[in-house]
C-alpha cells in the first residue's frame, strides 16, 4: 500500500500501547480483528502510532477456544499509566478470571490505565467492578446472564461500548468496528476508512448499530406485523402478553395471528413465545448462578413445576439437570 494519511491529527505522532490480556480459551476472530486494525493503521499511517503486548497469566502461552496457542510476552506486570489493557476472552469466563486477574485489573485501574474488552471479556472487568455506573455491552448470548451477575452496569445491546476510558465490544467483528472508531478519534476517518478498505470491511458499524440481526433476517420472513409480535415477545419474557393483546397491537385478530405464525414459522404464537422463554431460561441456567425457581420466575412461570414440566418437554431433561451439569462450569461462550 503506497497511501499515507493526509489528515492526520496536527502534531499527534505519540505511539499509543494497547495490552491485550489473553485468556485461556478466548475468541481469535475478535483478537486477530483488533490486532490487525491497528497494525494496518501503522502501516497507513507510515510510522508506529500503536504498539501492541500480548499478556497473560504465567505470561507464557494463551490457547485460543480453537485451540490454537498464541505465545504472550509478558505476564500480568506493572503498566504505564498511558497504556489501555484490552481484555480478550471468549468460552468459559467466570471460570478463566481468577482473583489474580480481578486484583491486577483493579490496581492497573486506580493508577489510571484504560480498561477494554473484547467478547465475553466485559465480564473480567464487571467481576473487577471497574464497569459499574458504566455503559457496557457483551454478546448477546451473554447477555441475560451478565445483566443477572451485574446489575450496577448500564448493559446495552450495541456492537460495541465507549464510556470514558472504559471500551466494551460485543464479540466478533466488533472488535473492528471499535478500533476503527479509536484510530478515527486519534487520526481522523481517512484512516479510519483506509484500514477498513484494506479488510475488505465495507460496512462500519457504529455504537448505536445493535448486536442481533433483525428479526425479519433472523427468521427468514418478512412480514412487518410478524416481526412487530416477535419483538413484542422478546420484550416482555419475564411479564408475558398474551396473544389477543399481541394481535391487536398491530391491528390483527388473534386467529389472523394464529394463521401468520402457522403460515411462516410452523408453529403457534403461543408455542413460540414459549420457545422464546425457556430458551432465556437455559441461558440462565447455564451462566448464573440464580436458583431454578428464579430462573422460573425471570421467564414468566408462576410456577416451578410448570417450568419443570415445559422445560423437560422441550429440552429432554429437567431444569435441575441442567444446572447439575453446568456447575462448576458456567457457560460463557459468548457463541462464537
Amino acid at each position: 500500500m503506497s497511501r499515507r494519511a493526509t489528515s492526520e491529527v496536527p502534531g499527534d505522532r505519540a505511539t499509543r500501547r494497547f495490552v491485550f490480556v489473553l485468556l485461556e480459551e478466548f475468541t481469535m476472530l475478535s483478537f486477530a480483528g483488533a490486532i490487525d486494525a491497528l497494525r494496518l493503521a501503522n502501516r497507513f499511517l507510515g510510522y508506529e502510532a500503536y504498539s501492541w503486548t500480548l499478556a497473560g497469566e504465567g505470561g507464557e502461552m494463551a490457547t485460543c477456544s480453537a485451540g490454537c496457542r498464541v505465545l504472550l510476552d509478558t505476564g500480568l506486570d506493572e503498566l504505564h499509566h498511558s497504556d489501555t489493557v484490552v481484555i480478550c476472552s471468549g468460552v468459559n469466563v467466570a471460570q478463566h478470571t481468577s482473583k489474580k486477574l480481578v486484583s491486577w485489573l483493579r490496581r492497573e485501574a486506580r493508577r489510571g490505565v484504560a480498561m477494554g474488552a473484547l467478547c465475553t471479556g466485559a465480564h473480567s472487568l464487571a467481576e473487577a467492578g471497574l464497569l459499574d455506573g458504566k455503559r457496557a455491552t457483551i454478546h448477546w448470548e451473554n447477555h441475560d446472564g451478565f445483566s443477572e451477575d451485574f446489575s450496577e452496569v448500564d448493559l446495552t445491546r450495541s456492537v460495541y461500548v465507549i464510556d470514558g476510558n472504559r471500551m466494551t465490544t460485543a464479540g466478533g467483528t466488533a472488535s473492528i468496528d471499535l478500533m476503527l472508531a479509536v484510530i478515527s478519534q486519534h487520526h481522523g476517518p481517512e484512516v479510519a476508512n483506509a484500514v477498513a478498505d484494506q479488510q475488505i470491511y465495507t460496512a462500519i458499524r457504529t455504537d448505536r448499530d445493535t448486536q442481533r440481526l433483525s428479526v425479519p433476517t433472523r427468521i427468514g420472513v418478512r412480514h412487518p406485523k410478524l416481526g412487530q409480535v416477535i419483538q413484542a415477545m422478546e420484550a416482555h419474557i419475564e411479564e408475558p402478553v398474551s396473544p389477543s393483546r399481541l394481535a391487536a397491537d398491530v391491528g390483527l385478530s388473534t386467529r389472523q395471528l394464529e394463521r401468520l405464525f402457522r403460515r411462516y414459522l410452523n408453529r403457534s404464537p403461543k408455542r413460540y413465545y414459549m420457545e422464546l422463554r425457556l430458551q432465556k431460561a437455559r441461558n440462565l441456567l447455564m451462566q448464573t448462578d440464580m436458583s431454578v425457581i428464579n430462573v422460573a420466575l425471570a421467564c414468566g412461570f408462576t410456577s416451578p413445576s410448570h417450568f419443570s414440566k415445559c422445560y423437560r418437554a422441550h429440552y429432554e431433561t429437567t431444569p435441575y439437570r441442567e444446572r447439575g451439569s453446568t456447575s462448576g462450569k458456567r457457560s460463557e461462550d459468548g457463541g462464537i
